[in-house]
């Protein structure tokens, strides 16, 4: 049992940076990591680039339009100025922390990219330096909620142990990253929804879970999914033909489609000396598995899949209210990619870039408005909390339901590409049916055991994820970034809006136009 002025849920960027801004305005803080914070996560194990623009009007207009397009046109120049302005700022801090930048041939620091290890690393003993507690290998399994539907702290359980935790907290920062349906893809197995399926107990709402089919190239022997390599390759299939428009960009739907066929090869042919040389500089991690196999990726084809990477690469996530990165829910604020990232790119984003400089810039806002907001908390620790109490770990009617079964059921309506990538209605709906039926089983399952109520939770959180993306694919009647209908090719202008969504027995959509106004009413 414990007790703080703000819960930092998630120990990634988004995590981190929440944490040192709130203790850094004087906040109790606490950060409850499920793994090892400053080595869990997409981040820690990888190299971002990020989206750092100086200063000048001319570079960041021209940073802000590279979205637009691509985005649907649903980015509001607002947010994009202020991620750029705090990213700026905070990058530089890095810098002024010891992040090693290299520098380029003139002797300039190059600030546009992070190397996970160095990073992550950095970002714990910033957290540590400030003032935090850490609960490494400690996940949160359900919000606490007040009398007034006020978010009032959270309980899990420590791996280790299985011994449960309560912690109560004037303010919750949720920055659990986002669901990937355990495809294995670098970094993101701990990544399986927990934040969505926790803050919509409590009654937050979703946006943008229709943009939630992103997939990446990646070996088959390999989890690693850094894309922007394979623009220098040639894609081939079994038999060596090549496969005509297959390309990491603008072409990924036609490597889709032959995977449907059979076996893909790519060979990194393209890359001259001088850019091979740039790459293993630049992505170590990229080739270690090639190494290991015994394989050169530029000389020889190897066997490639596309492995989902859901809402970790997509934009959708936690609805944000104002730039203090506050959800729908009282006390309740979201940040990374727990939140949407509509706001800065629309309905497309690639890795990194938007997606680092967002998760420290909506990482420094949640940190500084839920610090705000346990300044301004008049009951604080005093008010009466219990838990949410959602699935897995409510009573039900005296059984219970495997996890591991249920995952592979929702990864199974998730992972294909029939279903996923080349969206229908009808196919969407299919899906929903069976998806629904899961949800009624596990509803009136048993809460799970202590020692399997965190995978219980993940596989929950997974299908409850998966409920949001398809109700909101279904309600967006038209393909915009990168949710592409194949029954309703045309982008219409007339649906320029975000699609909003929650609920969890009964799943509803509404709409928030991009110039956010307020939300109409659910449908």
């Amino acid at each position: 049992m414990m007790e703080t002025d703000v819960l930092v849920i998630g120990g990634g960027p988004a995590g981190t940076w929440a944490a040192v801004s709130a203790a850094r305005r004087g906040a109790r803080v606490i950060l409850a990591d499920k793994g090892f914070c400053g080595t869990s996560g997409a981040t820690a194990p990888s190299g971002t680039a990020v989206w750092y623009v100086p200063p000048d009007v001319a570079a960041r207009g021209k940073a802000k339009a590279t979205r637009e397009e691509l985005g649907g046109f649903l980015a509001h120049h607002d947010w994009m100025d202020a991620v750029l302005e705090t990213t700026f700022a905070l990058v530089n801090e890095l810098g002024e922390r010891g992040y090693p930048f290299p520098r380029d041939v003139e002797g300039r620091l190059r600030q546009n990219s992070l190397q996970g290890p160095e990073y992550m690393r950095l970002m714990r003993k910033l957290v540590k330096g400030a003032g935090a507690r850490i609960l490494d290998h400690s996940p949160a399994l359900e919000l606490l909620i007040d009398a007034d539907g006020a978010v009032a702290g959270a309980r899990g359980i420590d791996r280790r142990t299985h011994a449960g935790w309560q912690i109560k907290a004037k303010s919750v920062v949720i920055a659990t990253g986002g669901c990937a349906f355990l495809s294995r893809a670098l970094g993101t197995n701990n990544l399986t929804g927990d934040g969505y399926l926790m803050a919509a107990e409590a009654g937050a709402e979703l946006s943008g879970m229709e943009f939630s089919n992103a997939y990446a190239i990646a070996p088959v022997f390999s989890s690693v999914t850094k894309t922007l390599f394979y623009e220098w390759a040639s894609f081939t299939d079994a038999s060596g033909a090549a496969i005509t428009g297959a390309a990491s960009k603008g072409g990924r739907s036609v490597i889709a489609r032959a995977l449907q066929q059979g076996a893909v090869f790519a060979q990194l042919d393209r890359a001259d000396g001088e850019v091979r040389t740039a790459m293993r500089a630049a992505q170590p991690n990229f080739f270690l598995p090639f190494d290991r196999a015994g394989i050169d990726p530029f000389t020889q084809p190897f066997e490639i899949t596309l492995r989902l990477e859901g809402t970790v690469r997509g934009t959708g996530g936690l609805r944000l209210v104002d730039q203090s990165a506050a959800t729908t829910v009282p006390g309740l604020y979201a940040a990374g990619d727990a939140a949407t990232r509509e706001l800065i790119c629309g309905g497309f984003t690639g890795g990194g870039s938007h997606n680092a400089a967002w998760a420290m810039s909506s990482g420094a806002w949640a940190g500084e408005g839920a610090a705000a907001f346990a300044r301004q908390c008049r009951a604080g620790l005093a008010r009466t909390a219990a838990p949410a109490r959602g699935p897995a770990l409510a009573g039900g009617r005296g059984h219970a339901f495997d996890p591991a079964a249920l995952i592979k059921a929702v990864q199974a309506e998730v992972f294909p590409f029939d279903t996923n990538y080349f969206r229908s209605g009808d196919g969407l709906a299919r899906s929903l049916t069976r998806l629904d039926s899961l949800w009624r089983t596990v509803r009136a399952a048993d809460g799970a055991r202590p020692e399997d109520a965190l995978k219980a939770r993940e596989a929950v959180a997974m299908l409850a994820t998966a409920r949001w993306m398809y109700r909101s694919g279904l309600a967006r009647t038209e393909s915009r970034g990168m949710h592409r209908r194949y029954d309703l090719t045309a982008l219409d202008p007339a649906q320029r809006h975000h699609v909003t969504s929650g609920g969890l027995d009964e799943v509803w959509t509404g709409r928030v136009p991009a110039d956010g106004q307020p939300l109409e009413a659910a449908a």
